[in-house]
């Protein structure tokens, strides 16, 4: 499961690094000890970071299609008699054909300027985003790849100049709040939970879960099942609380928490929940949050939902 960074965890993680190295409030510090001008300005930078990975050039905002391939030919392009349609200014009328056989997807392509890693291409088996290294395939502004969904193939396709990208405004967030930065306890599961999700769409998978993250807010213990990707040390967390479907997005929101120290204490800053992707485009497949992670309060920190054209 990828829901961080639209260029790659990586980059996310050595910006938040770098920026926690020279800011004190990044550490474990109690409350009483963060100066909280300086996390207010913690905060901020987190905003600035958030700005750069929407609006990157492969980032949600360019989403303009999701297609599920059939098995056998899908044939792509701008015309209508096509499979998967295209944007006409950008690709041919017929660009070239999709072959899906016992979970394999082939490229024939015959649009010229078709490439996979700067060079020219015509065939080539495609990977998957389940696979290390996805194939993406460009055509000008226009960039697909493959997706993988429980036993489903579809086709996620990009513009670079999509106007939803161009026109983008930003978001909106709470002001910075040291009440929502909190001391909390990682209760590991041996072995990891089998924990159901649902996404957007209907379709449902099964994580491991390696534990609960355990905190209270206003004398009362809660707790929160948490999830962990390949490559990825932090913990990722998926809630709703009472804000959602009013301040902030319908569906819940994301979080990542840093890994539990030696006696398993944790942070979890809510001032850094953000918006699931289908905030911004109809063409994700977003996670849902687990019933066991819908918290009865408000949580009025981290981002906001203004409802986006896209």
């Amino acid at each position: 499961m990828r829901y961080l960074s639209f260029k790659g965890k990586r980059a996310g993680i050595l910006l938040a690094l770098s920026f926690c190295l020279a800011i004190a409030s990044c550490t474990r510090k109690p409350k009483s000890q963060i100066d909280p001008n300086i996390y207010a300005k913690e905060i901020e930078q987190w905003h600035q970071e958030r700005w750069k990975e929407l609006n990157n050039e492969s980032g949600w905002l360019t989403l303009i299609g999701l297609f599920w391939l059939k098995e056998g030919e899908n044939k792509f392009g701008s015309d209508p008699d096509n499979d998967i349609i295209l944007p006409k200014e950008k690709v041919a009328g017929h660009a070239g054909t999709l072959s899906l056989h016992n979970g394999i997807v082939r490229i024939d392509a015959t649009q010229d300027g078709t490439t996979v890693d700067g060079k020219p291409i015509k065939s080539l088996d495609l990977k998957s985003d389940a696979d290390e290294h996805p194939t993406i395939v460009r055509l000008a502004s226009v960039s697909f790849q493959i997706i993988k969904r429980g036993d489903k193939l579809g086709l996620r396709v990009k513009d670079s100049q999509n106007p939803d990208r161009v026109n983008f405004k930003g978001t909106e967030f709470y002001p910075a709040d040291l009440k929502w930065r909190l001391d909390a306890q990682f209760e590991r599961y041996n072995p990891p939970k089998p924990m159901p999700i649902t996404n957007v769409l209907g379709m449902e998978s099964s994580e491991a879960s390696p534990g609960a993250v355990k905190f209270e807010v206003n004398g009362k213990e809660y707790r929160l099942d948490a999830i962990t990707e390949k490559d990825e040390p932090r913990l990722f967390i998926i809630i709703a609380d009472t804000t959602s479907g009013k301040d902030s997005y319908p569906a819940g929101r994301y979080l990542y928490v840093d890994p539990p120290d030696a006696s398993g204490h944790l942070i979890i800053d809510f001032n850094k929940a953000y918006s699931p992707p289908c905030a911004f485009t109809k063409f994700a497949t977003c996670p849902l949050p687990p019933k066991q992670n819908r918290l009865p309060f408000a949580i009025e920190a981290g981002e906001k939902y203004r409802p986006h054209p896209g």
